[in-house]
């Protein structure tokens, strides 16, 4: 000890001050040595960590917080924070230096709020030469250069990462150490980067700094502004390797690569499904809850997804815009176009398993199983009928009812099913599709046209 300056003196008396007090739990100790002689003896380095400060060493030197991180003080208000820069950010916010006149957004220097004024006029002034991409700051830019040369100096020797600024090692290390010495004053989080903390306080200052030139919205963080830009763009930079289909969002092509890998890491903890997406499986939740968030503002109906709502909303608007290129027929739903193109192609995909009739369509298949299974699922709730289809329950319903819906524009009379008025519609028009061929006369109804070819066997059996 008699070898070490008074300086050092002082220093490790406020050291040993700092251990004896029982009410902290500090280690390592951290504190600015930038007023005391730069040679300390290795034995006194677990709990001294050497930190230039740019603010302190006049009298007033840095608290330790909790975590062991320098926290430096405000002579202003006495507030402490964690960093120089947070230091920086946070006597700006008191004298207003280096204020953004848009946002209100306070900066660090006058260079760093003529970097930030280029968030609001869209400047890039630094453009790639290979790839035409442009850049806000030359750090960005220098980063993003090293994609196409492929330099990554700054290597790791935890694990076989490598990268091309020093800053991102240095981010990189707190996966390992766990680190997180970036806290929220408003609420308990804490992040790893600084970055991450500036752009969680906009939750709960509600800033939106990032505005769309195009249109009126505005953004919290730059990348969602630049998603949000290749909807005007029509930007797809997203490619598949497998197929040829692109995407704008890098999380877009992530969800698309579970069609080719199968992949599907979304497990239901009810019955065990598994979902290739979040949203899928968020949906199918509501299977078990009964949950049915998607509302009709004018019928109250509910749904537990929007596309059924969708389809529902055109029940009251009345609009069809699926149209069919052969005949000009409109639909409301994409299936009913579908199911209808098979009228022109005549394709019957849906085949019975026990006889050689197929369908065009999945429900008439259905209906024809009944055939075989000889099930009559639809029951009259007045009598005992009971029926196949429910199309010929609610025709036997009008039997009770006295409903008759079909009524001739022709005469006052009325019907209870639509068989029945277009055969009385041959009345007024005189038409008889119902031809013998053993003779010239026609007939309106089939009927009719039976008792008529009894005559002809007749005579056949006579001669």
């Amino acid at each position: 000890m008699d070898n070490f300056s008074i300086s050092w003196q002082l220093l490790l008396a406020d050291i040993g001050k700092i251990l004896s007090d029982s009410s902290r739990q500090y280690s390592p100790i951290r504190m600015c040595l930038s007023n005391f002689e730069p040679n300390l003896p290795y034995f006194y380095y677990p709990y001294i960590n050497v930190h230039q400060c740019h603010f302190l060493c006049t009298g007033s030197c840095s608290n330790i917080g909790q975590t062991g991180e320098e926290m430096h003080s405000c002579r202003q208000c006495g507030n402490c924070v964690s960093c120089q820069h947070g230091m920086s950010y946070h006597l700006n916010t008191q004298t207003n230096t280096y204020k953004c006149t848009v946002c209100g957004r306070c900066c660090q220097g006058g260079q760093a709020l003529a970097v930030h004024d280029r968030i609001h006029s869209g400047e890039k002034p630094f453009e790639c030469s290979v790839c035409i991409r442009r850049f806000i700051q030359a750090g960005g830019f220098d980063t993003h250069t090293r994609i196409h040369s492929g330099a990554e100096p700054y290597k790791l020797h935890m694990c076989d990462k490598a990268f091309s600024p020093s800053g991102k090692l240095n981010s990189h290390m707190r996966v390992h150490t766990g680190d997180r010495p970036y806290k929220c004053q408003m609420c308990d989080k804490a992040f790893s980067q600084y970055g991450t903390l500036d752009n969680h306080m906009r939750v709960h200052t509600g800033d939106k700094p990032y505005k769309c030139q195009m249109c009126d919205k505005a953004f919290s963080q730059s990348g969602t502004l630049d998603n949000h830009m290749r909807v005007h763009t029509g930007d797809k930079p997203y490619k598949c390797q497998m197929c040829d289909k692109a995407f704008s969002q890098s999380g877009s092509l992530d969800s698309h690569m579970r069609v080719h890998t199968g992949d599907k890491p979304y497990k239901c903890p009810m019955c065990h499904k598994a979902f290739s997406t979040s949203g899928n499986l968020n949906s199918h939740m509501r299977v078990h809850t009964g949950e049915k968030p998607y509302k009709c503002q004018m019928c109250h109906k509910a749904f537990s997804t929007s596309g059924p709502l969708s389809y529902h909303m055109r029940v009251h608007t009345g609009d069809k815009p699926y149209k069919c290129q052969m005949c000009g027929k409109a639909f409301s739903a994409s299936g009913k176009l579908n199911s209808h193109m098979r009228v022109h192609t005549g394709d019957k995909p849906y085949k019975c398993q026990m006889c050689d009739k197929a369908f065009s369509e999945s429900g008439s298949l259905d209906s024809h199983m009944r055939v075989h299974t000889g099930d009559k699922p639809y029951k009259c709730q007045m009598c005992d009928k009971a029926f196949s289809q429910s199309g010929s329950l609610n025709r036997h319903m009008r039997v009770h009812t006295g409903d008759k819906p079909y009524k001739c524009q022709m005469c006052d009379k009325a019907f209870s099913e639509s068989g029945e008025l277009n055969r009385h519609m041959r009345v007024h028009t005189g038409d008889r599709p119902y031809k013998c061929q053993m003779c010239d006369k026609a007939f309106s109804q089939s009927g009719h046209l039976d008792s008529h070819m009894r005559v002809h066997r007749r005579q056949t059996v006579q001669m």
